[in-house]
């Protein structure tokens, strides 16, 4: 673990001293967020393993009692996130070609450029909606539990949907040591209502800031389903 930690720090991080490598087509992937995929906007470093994320998209990371990197999980103070100006100059300095029309654009009007893009908004138009990869022939449960609203783990304050558990836990709960188990992972199918998580704020704004049903098709075989949750549950650990 250690040694991919290690890699990935590298990887991240390298840069030969003619420029960024992989030539124009490559400098937007190269500049941008892992968390957000688009380019950064005003961007930080964590001073211990130098990983870089938009400013804003860290913000959830720094509100818990003990913040992990979201790229390499090692843990961070974060008092020792700073601006990384050396991004930003890099940023005003380098052009990369736009992905719907070509046009060169500086890495740092990248994101205005795009949102307006009439190339970049006909491809998202023409995104394929998403549909299972995995046929099954098991029929879809009929006593589904209710995965709107969840009960706060630590107090009981009752009928809070995922957004409004998350802002709760944070408001009233960020020092409270104790280990507990997660509502929305023990709504799932899979879910396992004996797990209590270590670090119950951490796995709330990392893992459910979106809502899982989003992205998630009840079609989709149960074994298919229990294996995705087990490799979220490997990550996390």
């Amino acid at each position: 673990m250690a040694m991919f930690r290690s890699l990935v720090a590298s990887a991240q991080q390298r840069q030969p001293p003619g420029g960024p490598a992989g030539g124009d087509s490559g400098l937007e992937a190269q500049y941008s967020c892992p968390i957000c995929l688009e380019v950064y906007h005003r961007p930080v470093a964590i001073g211990s393993c130098g990983h870089t994320f938009c400013g804003e998209c860290l913000q959830p990371c720094l509100q818990v009692p003990s913040p992990l990197c979201p790229l390499c999980r090692l843990p961070f103070d974060p008092k020792k996130v700073d601006k990384a100006t050396h991004v930003e100059k890099q940023l005003s300095s380098y052009k990369a070609p736009c992905r719907g029309c070509n046009k060169k654009v500086t890495l740092a009007k990248m994101r205005v450029h795009i949102s307006s893009c009439m190339k970049v908004q006909e491809q998202m138009a023409n995104c394929p909606k998403f549909v299972p990869v995995v046929p099954t022939s098991q029929p879809i449960p009929s006593a589904v539990p209710n995965r709107s609203t969840f009960t706060c783990p630590y107090c009981g304050a009752r009928n809070l949907d995922q957004q409004e558990l998350v802002k709760h836990c944070v408001d009233n709960h960020r020092s409270d040591p104790n280990r507990v188990v997660c509502p929305i992972c023990s709504a799932m199918p899979w879910g396992d209502p004996s797990y209590k998580s270590a670090n119950f704020l951490q796995h709330l704004l990392h893992r459910h800031k979106f809502s899982y049903d989003t992205f998630v098709d009840y079609s989709i075989d149960e074994e298919a389903a229990f294996q995705a949750a087990l490799a979220l549950s490997l990550s996390e650990n």
